[in-house]
């Protein structure tokens, strides 16, 4: 973690604010609470904040505000962060059918990493998952806490579909397609659950700082909860 926010232009209406260079609980922790104040008590001339990983993209009106103004509201900010309470972290269940169809890529998974498939579905589901931050598509969570005998690199070809519900492991991250879509990572099961849905309020089933854990569940239960939650 910088021991100050490292500030950073991004063209002629955007202020990168960089916590730390590294994938972090403590950093992640920090920009959640700068997010939240923000939240909270808005900068005028401010449109949108994005928050990520490690940093805080702030996009702005160049009419009404400027990096100098936001750089020292950023650095008032957070010398008040021990005031600011992050509201307590919820655990969320996610059920997941691996391997098979749900899952082509988990004996890969299992022979990269000198296990077998019994053994990559036990440590998987053994896990509790920081959601750092959600992107890459609507709702898609980055997802922190994966063991290191999951590590796996992504696929040297990305497949031009997944659908929607694939849990995937990427190098040290795993993470659920949250739509179908592209994508390269390699795809150990599927959940039946929909983590974004348009018609639903909120749309998002997950939320940045909060944790997820998987939980094992046949195919049958697979196409039985499907089932349930057809539109």
């Amino acid at each position: 973690m910088y021991d100050k926010p490292h500030f950073l232009l991004a063209g002629d209406r955007g202020l990168l604010v960089e916590f730390g260079a590294a994938i972090d609980p403590e950093i992640n922790r920090k920009v959640r609470q700068i997010f939240l104040s923000l939240e909270k008590v808005p900068i005028h001339g401010v449109t949108e904040v994005i928050p990520t990983y490690r940093s805080i993209l702030i996009l702005y009106d160049p009419f009404q505000s400027d990096p100098d103004k936001l750089r020292q509201e950023i650095l008032d900010r957070e010398n008040k962060l021990d005031k600011l309470e992050i509201p307590p972290p919820e655990t969320i269940e996610i059920k997941v059918a691996y391997g098979g169809d749900f899952g082509p890529d988990l004996d890969f998974v299992a022979h990269h990493n000198k296990l077998s498939p019994e053994e990559v579905i036990e440590i998987h589901t053994s896990g509790t998952y920081l959601i750092y931050m959600l992107g890459f598509t609507p709702g898609f969570p980055f997802l922190g806490g994966l063991s290191e005998k999951l590590f796996t690199p992504r696929l040297e070809k990305p497949r031009q579909f997944v659908p929607a519900g694939s849990v995937g492991i990427a190098k040290n991250q795993t993470g659920i397609y949250s739509i179908d879509s592209p994508g390269g990572w390699q795809l150990i099961g599927r959940t039946p659950i929909k983590i974004y849905d348009p018609t639903r309020s909120p749309p998002f089933l997950l939320k940045a700082g909060n944790y997820l854990r998987f939980e094992r569940i046949s195919g049958e239960e697979f196409q039985e909860i499907a089932a349930t939650h057809k539109d």
